[in-house]
């Protein structure tokens, strides 16, 4: 799957990226989880310097690596010891909404844990709406339904 010509992704760790850009993924993810999904958490939990982020932005005029608007992220976290990796923090942009971003994602972070540790097993913590999205991915539901920040959530692993 391509992006659509308007939009580029790419990989960077969190200390790389702009203070400009750090401000966007900040206000896309606290307007899509706090706001709009109405559950009051601490989307800024001191993680998201040990994580890889994979950011979806549009190109602006004359750039090729993008910086424009942030349309979709993702971070993950691995663990070479343990043999896992982690997916966390799947966010689109309203606007961006029905472009297949989440897929596209979801795609870049599976081929990167098993580029960073060979044969991982990837875990995720789900909304449960979203369980057969993942499930399209391998992903097989490990737990028993909890809520997490007031929203129903599963468990869910990928085996490498």
């Amino acid at each position: 799957m391509r992006l659509p010509d308007h939009l580029t992704g790419r990989w960077i760790e969190f200390t790389a990226l702009g203070a400009l850009e750090v401000h966007d993924l900040l206000k896309l993810r606290q307007d899509v989880f706090i706001v709009e999904q109405a559950s009051l958490f601490a989307d800024i939990d001191g993680k998201d310097p040990e994580a890889l982020h994979f950011l979806i932005q549009e190109t602006e005029s004359g750039q090729e690596t993008g910086r424009g608007a942030i349309a979709g992220a993702i971070r993950l976290f691995t663990d070479k010891e343990a043999g896992e990796a982690r997916i966390g923090r799947v966010v689109i942009a309203p606007q961006a909404r029905g472009l297949g971003l989440g897929r596209f994602l979801m795609r870049a972070g599976i081929e990167k844990a098993r580029e960073l540790v060979p044969g991982c097993r990837i875990l995720l913590s789900a909304q449960t709406y979203l369980e057969e999205f993942y499930r399209s991915f391998g992903f097989e539901t490990v737990s028993e339904i909890y809520i997490e920040d007031g929203i129903p959530h599963v468990d869910m692993v990928r085996k490498g």
